[in-house]
């Protein structure tokens, strides 16, 4: 059972406040920052927006993650003492002493956060979040937010990828913890794989956080660890309606001399250590016995279980299923199927019609795909779900789009990294079916789109040709979620996250789901937006603005 709602924020919050305290940053956040103060402008008004410049995995779409432990995060933003005694042995001997008593003062007081809901699905130069507030203060969290969004988001996406090569039909299990990037990216993969559309974890503390199902049974270990049935203890079991005590081995024994002849099997190739640790297993958990069967080979493993199975049915309880952990899983799969209705047909044992088959064995996207012709109803995903083979970084970066209430833009030789300036609402537009069709970026303080009424963009990275829309809904993206230092919007759960980027994914026009070349979603600009952007680019290439 998962924590109680309070219980769970107040577990996640400590967890934040330890993971990620201020100081958790790049040490040039704090040369900035001195240097700003120095200057007199740490608390100039500075607007800061974070955005990714790429949709990942090649794909058309990324869903949003993070938001969470962002506000959790600024919610409790201070420096320590300990911290500010460490500072004074990074920053230069020359850093006048005053800047330190001005850090112990620093809080997200005056900070606001304006944010796209997590789970929502999102693209490409699209501002994620807008964070506004004293320059120094707002400069101090970029590296911090960074990080908390970048890797959420992007497994996040990974996880939904996974469940659109795997379709509706099959359960999805993240199983990757032994194999992420430390104890915080494992927790954090459970917690946004789920988001994405896994639908349960193999991470214990991610369900005791996040309220995130957890499953598992058995590992190889397990099954090596015995020899023969001697090891086998307590060795009998009461039947489930009750009653004498039954010898479960030789009621066993029996039901594998008539499965072997059944399934062409010699019974020399059962191996006895595996039947023992069926049958101390199926002891332990009558009603959700499901080992592992390839420990040896599945010619060894499929007879054992299903002789302790139908024991087990025997008795009056369910046996769950089995799980595949190596070779051709597709199969493999199908052939276990094959056996469980043969064993019903035989032995008239309804319960084998409904047994689960899992799967699990380095599986990646593309071998997802692959599986959708296979007996398995469940797949346990591990490393290229938490590690994001194909692509280990989304590249989100925070930019400076105001400052004292001048509209800012980077320049650089690279077009693709120049930014947009001044504050911005974003609007998604949505076609008569409800898809989204467009996302346009508009300076704040104008109207927002109106539905009927057609108005002129410009597409990011189509040049200068205005483009024409008629909106036939409207949806304001971004929300206030954060102010003086309050939230004033409830957090959501884990469970709204998953439910929102479930039903956002939907909406998606499908060509924008395909996993393999898919359409280009349109971003544009407003009309204002444009000129904007054309009269600060033109200031600051004009010659006048050089000093030489």
């Amino acid at each position: 059972m998962a924590a109680s709602g309070n219980q769970a924020y107040l577990a996640m919050e400590e967890s934040v406040r330890s993971r990620v305290p201020p100081i958790l940053t790049d040490l040039y956040q704090f040369t900035m920052a001195y240097a700003y103060w120095r200057a007199g402008r740490h608390n100039e008004h500075a607007v800061f927006e974070l955005f990714f410049r790429d949709n990942p995995f090649r794909g058309g779409f990324s869903l949003f993650a993070g938001l969470t432990d962002c506000l959790l995060f600024l919610r409790n933003f201070r420096f320590s003492e300990e911290d500010i005694e460490y500072l004074r042995t990074v920053l230069p001997p020359s850093t006048d002493p005053a800047f330190f008593s001005f850090l112990t003062s620093l809080d997200c007081s005056a900070v606001s956060i304006s944010s796209i809901p997590e789970g929502t699905t999102v693209f490409a130069r699209v501002p994620l979040l807008e964070v506004s507030g004293p320059l120094a203060v707002v400069q101090l969290l970029e590296t911090s937010l960074l990080c908390l969004v970048n890797y959420a988001s992007l497994v996040c996406s990974n996880a939904a990828r996974f469940r659109l090569a795997a379709g509706s039909k099959l359960k999805l299990m993240e199983m990757g913890l032994r194999r992420a990037q430390g104890p915080d990216g494992g927790l954090s993969a459970s917690r946004y794989s789920h988001i994405g559309g896994f639908d349960a974890t193999s991470n214990v503390m991610a369900g005791l956080l996040f309220g995130v199902p957890v499953s598992g049974t058995m590992a190889h270990s397990y099954v090596t660890s015995f020899s023969s049935l001697k090891e086998v203890s307590p060795q009998v079991m009461v039947p489930s309606g009750g009653g004498e005590s039954v010898d479960f081995v030789t009621l066993t024994i029996g039901w594998l001399r008539r499965v072997c002849p059944l399934l062409g099997v010699e019974s020399e190739r059962i191996h006895e250590g595996e039947l023992a640790a069926f049958l101390s297993f199926g002891l332990a958990y009558p009603l959700n016995f499901l080992p592992v069967i390839d420990t040896y080979s599945v010619k060894s493993g499929l007879p054992c279980f299903c002789a302790v199975a139908l024991a087990l049915c025997e008795l009056g309880y369910q046996p769950v299923g089995v799980r595949l952990d190596s070779g051709d899983l597709c199969r493999l799969s199908v052939e276990v199927r094959s056996v469980f209705l043969e064993c019903s047909k035989h032995f008239r044992v309804e319960e084998f019609q409904s047994l689960t088959i899992v799967g699990s064995n380095g599986v990646s996207e593309q071998s997802l795909g692959d599986l959708k012709k296979s007996e398995i109803d469940v797949m346990g995903v591990g490393t290229h779900l938490v590690t994001c083979t194909h692509q280990p970084s989304l590249g989100c970066v925070y930019k400076l789009v105001e400052a004292s209430g001048h509209p800012k833009m980077k320049f650089t030789e690279e077009p693709e990294k120049t930014t947009l300036p001044g504050s911005k609402n974003v609007y998604r537009l949505l076609d008569t079916e409800g898809h989204p069709c467009l996302d346009l970026l508009c300076l704040s303080e104008e109207p927002p789109p109106v539905v009927g009424v057609s108005l002129q963009c410009h597409l990011l990275g189509h040049g200068n040709t205005p483009h024409r829309v008629t909106p036939t809904q409207v949806v304001k993206l971004r929300q206030n979620v954060f102010s003086k230092g309050q939230l004033t919007l409830p957090l959501s759960s884990v469970a709204e996250s998953r439910a929102r980027a479930q039903t956002s994914i939907h909406s998606l026009h499908p060509r924008y789901k395909c996993l393999q070349q898919p359409d280009t979603y349109i971003v544009a600009m407003s009309e204002e937006l444009f000129v904007l952007f054309c009269d600060v680019k033109a200031k600051n290439t004009s010659a006048n603005n050089f000093l030489l």
